[in-house]
């Protein structure tokens, strides 16, 4: 079982302001959804087909980026996907959700927000903590902010 596999990437839309919330050991846990478009192709026509996926993101991660995380807002994230088993009513109850491990700002908010910002944010695992951000001396587990400057910073006509 060591060469098994479990990494996704996706790029698309948070449908609802994230949610920052503490554990009982105090370790902050953010969660949004992320709304993925892709093309179907339905006889002659072309159509959006949305599909919809449950994002965490632990520990100093979660806490720095949260203010940043609102509906709409775009978002490139790859992690690893968690199935959560409980019992509920005396059912057995699943859900996958994404485990976040890197999360990238690309563009502002549908509703002509302010501009498009871009960063890199990655963080450390570590898995004897079950996926959370390893302690180390990362301030923010390992936020990086970006100094790219965007395509409308170019002081020529032509960027290259």
């Amino acid at each position: 079982m060591a060469n098994d596999i479990n990494v996704v990437t996706l790029v698309g839309r948070l449908t609802r302001d994230s949610e920052l919330k503490y554990t009982n050991s105090g370790t902050a846990v953010c969660k949004f959804s992320l709304a993925v478009n892709r093309k179907k192709r339905s006889g002659d026509q072309w159509t959006d087909e949305v599909s919809y996926f449950d994002v965490v993101l632990w520990g100093k991660q979660g806490e720095a980026l949260q203010q940043y995380l609102g509906k709409g807002k775009q978002v490139a994230v790859s992690g690893e996907l968690r199935q959560n088993r409980w019992e509920q009513d005396g059912q057995s109850r699943s859900k996958v959700e994404i485990i976040a491990n890197n999360l990238q700002l690309l563009g502002g908010n549908t509703g002509g927000g302010s501009g498009s910002g871009s960063g890199n944010y990655g963080g450390n695992r570590n898995e004897a903590s079950g996926g959370r951000p390893s302690n180390n001396n990362d301030s923010f587990g390992g936020f990086q902010p970006s100094n790219n400057k965007g395509p409308e910073n170019f002081e020529d006509d032509i960027p290259f």
